[in-house]
C-alpha cells in the first residue's frame, strides 16, 4: 500500500481498526458494509506522515463513511432533484440523508475543466425580480461554461481576458455585451442573433399597427364592418329596461353633465368615485348604448345549426332541451347550455346572435404582415389586402418587412445599407430608431444575416437556467444554480452517449 504522503510502499503494520461504510440498498434494504482495515507505518524517514490508513480500490475513499457507488448516486440525485426533492428521492431509496446534506454533497463535486471556446455564446437571465445575470455557453459543444450575477460589461471583459482564444461570439442586440466583447476580445467576430433582430422588428410593426388601430376596421369585409348607428336603433329599446341599462344610463349622463363644466377626468372620478377608465370610456362615447354594446361574438361549433332552429323556433317549438335533441342526430356535438343561450334572444323577440368578424388587434395585425406569404392562411390572404390597401402607412412596413426576410432567406447582408436609409426615411418614428440601432451595430447584424451562427443554443440553456430555478423555488444562490447547471448539462450528455441495450 503506499503512502498518502510520500507514496512509498510499506506493509509494516501498526494497527487495525474496523470501517463502516454505507452501501446502496441490497433486494430494498439498506446495506452497512464493517471492513477491518489497517494502519501502516511510512518506512520513508522524511515523510512528515508517521502512519497512513490503507484503501480498498473501489470500496473505500478517505474521510469517506459511503461507498463510490452510494456516494455517486446522491451527488448524481443532488444535481438532478437539489436539496429537498433529493432528499426525498433517497428515502425512496432506503437512503436517509438531510436536504442540507444533499446540498453539500452536490457543491463537493468538482467542476468539468474548462476550455476555451472556439464559438462563445453570451446571454442573459433573470434570477429574480429586477436581478439579472449572464449565462456563457459553447456554441459547439452546446454545454454550459459559467454564470454568474449580474450582466455588466466589465464582467464579461475580464472573462474573455482571463480565457483568449474565443473567436466567434453570438448574442443579442445588447450594448451592455457588445462593449464587453469589445475591450475582452476585440480580434472575436461578434455575431448579433437572428431571432432577436426578427423579435425588434415585429415589435416595431406591432407599435406602427397600435398607432394607426383605427385603420385595422378596413381588414373586415365592407357588409361586415361594425357600424355603431344600427347598434342604438336595435338595442335601444331592449336594454333600456333592463337594470344594467338604466344604471349605464344614470352614469353616461352624469360624466356628460361634469365634463361639459371642463372638468378633468380625475376629478370627475373622484366625485362619482369611478375609475378614471371608466370616466374616459363614457366620455368618449357618443351614446350610453355605445357602452353597452357588447364585443362581436366569437364562432362557436352551434354556428352552422342557426338557421335550422330560427326555422324550427318558427314553426313553433320553443324547447332548447328538445332542441338541442334534434340537433344531436344531425351531428351537432355541443352542450346543451349553448343552445339554450343561443335561443334566449328569440324568447325576448330578438334575431339569433350571429357571430361577427372582429377587426384584427394590432399584435394579430403584426402577426399578419411578418408571417410569410406561403405560410398565412386564406382569411389572412382575404385581410390583409384590404388592409394595406387602406393604411399607406401599413403598406410601406409590410414591404419593409418582406425585404429583410428576404435577406435573412437569402443569407444576403448587401441590400441592408439601402434597406437601413429606407427605414430611417420611412416617416415612421418605430422603423426610425430601429435603424439607428441596428446601424449602429451593423457589423454583427451583417454577420448574423450570413453567417450560421446563432443564439439558439444560449436560448435553451435559458430555459435550463429556469427550470433548475424552479425546482428550487428560486432560492438557491449564484454558486448552486452554476453547479447544477452546469453538472446536469454534463451529467445528461453522459447518459445520452451511453449505448442502450437490446431486450433479451
Amino acid at each position: 500500500m503506499g503512502c498518502t504522503g510520500c507514496g512509498q510502499l510499506s506493509a509494516w503494520c501498526h494497527s487495525r481498526y474496523v470501517r463502516r461504510l454505507a452501501d446502496v440498498t441490497l433486494g430494498g434494504r439498506p446495506l452497512r458494509i464493517e471492513l477491518s482495515v489497517r494502519r501502516l507505518y511510512c518506512e520513508s524517514l522524511t515523510c512528515p506522515k508517521g502512519t497512513f490508513a490503507e484503501q480498498v480500490p473501489g470500496l473505500t475513499v478517505r474521510y469517506q463513511r459511503r461507498t463510490p457507488e452510494l456516494q455517486g448516486l446522491v451527488e448524481a440525485v443532488g444535481v438532478v432533484l437539489a436539496g429537498r426533492g433529493g432528499a426525498r428521492m433517497l428515502r425512496i431509496l432506503n437512503v436517509a440523508l438531510s436536504r442540507c446534506t444533499v446540498l453539500s454533497q452536490l457543491m463537493r463535486v468538482p467542476l468539468p475543466l474548462l476550455e476555451t471556446p472556439r464559438v462563445l455564446g453570451v446571454d442573459d437571465f433573470a434570477l429574480y425580480d429586477g436581478t439579472y445575470g449572464t449565462l456563457l455557453v459553447d456554441a459547439t459543444t452546446r454545454l454550459p461554461l459559467t454564470l454568474w450575477k449580474g450582466r455588466d460589461a466589465e464582467q464579461l471583459s475580464h472573462w474573455l481576458r482571463e480565457h483568449p482564444g474565443v473567436e466567434v461570439v453570438c448574442r443579442d442586440g445588447s450594448l451592455t455585451y457588445r462593449q464587453g466583447i469589445t475591450s475582452g476580445a476585440p480580434d472575436a467576430v461578434q455575431v448579433s442573433d437572428r431571432f432577436h433582430l426578427w423579435q425588434g422588428l415585429s415589435r416595431r410593426v406591432q407599435d406602427i399597427a397600435s398607432a394607426h388601430r383605427g385603420c385595422l376596421t378596413a381588414a373586415l369585409p365592407p357588409d361586415r364592418e361594425t357600424d355603431p348607428a344600427p347598434v342604438e336603433e336595435t338595442a335601444g329599446n331592449t336594454t333600456a329596461d333592463t337594470r344594467a341599462g338604466r344604471h349605464a344610463r344614470r352614469l353616461f349622463e352624469a360624466v356628460h353633465d361634469l365634463n361639459s363644466a371642463d372638468r378633468s377626468h380625475s376629478s370627475v372620478a373622484r366625485e362619482l368615485g369611478l375609475d378614471r377608465r371608466t370616466v374616459r370610456k363614457y366620455a368618449r362615447a357618443r351614446t350610453w348604448q355605445e357602452v353597452m354594446r357588447r364585443p362581436p361574438r366569437k364562432s362557436s361549433t352551434l354556428d352552422p345549426y342557426l338557421d335550422y332552429l330560427q326555422q324550427r323556433w318558427n314553426e313553433g317549438q320553443h324547447s332548447a332541451k328538445i332542441l338541442h335533441e334534434e340537433l344531436q342526430t344531425k351531428g351537432y356535438l355541443g352542450h346543451y347550455q349553448r343552445v339554450k343561450m343561443a335561443v334566449a334572444p328569440l324568447r325576448r323577440g330578438l334575431p339569433l346572435d350571429e357571430p361577427r368578424e372582429r377587426p384584427p388587434s394590432p399584435r394579430e395585425a403584426a402577426r399578419w404582415i411578418t408571417t410569410h406569404p406561403g405560410r398565412r392562411g386564406p382569411h389572412i390572404n382575404d385581410c390583409l389586402p384590404r388592409l394595406l390597401d387602406h393604411c399607406p402607412e401599413l403598406r410601406h412596413t409590410h414591404d419593409l418587412v418582406r425585404r429583410f426576410a428576404s435577406m435573412l432567406d437569402n443569407r444576403d447582408a448587401t441590400p441592408m445599407p439601402a434597406w437601413l436609409d429606407d427605414l430611417a426615411n420611412s416617416g415612421l418614428a418605430p422603423l426610425a430608431g430601429l435603424a439607428g440601432a441596428l446601424r449602429e451595430d451593423r457589423h454583427a447584424v451583417a454577420q448574423g444575416i450570413t453567417t450560421p451562427y446563432n443564439s439558439g443554443v444560449n436560448e435553451g440553456r435559458i430555459t435550463d437556467v429556469k427550470l433548475q430555478k424552479r425546482l428550487m423555488a428560486g432560492r438557491a444562490g449564484v454558486p448552486l444554480l452554476r453547479h447544477r447547471v452546469i453538472l446536469i448539462a454534463h451529467l445528461r450528455r453522459r447518459y445520452a452517449d451511453r449505448p442502450t441495450l437490446a431486450p433479451g
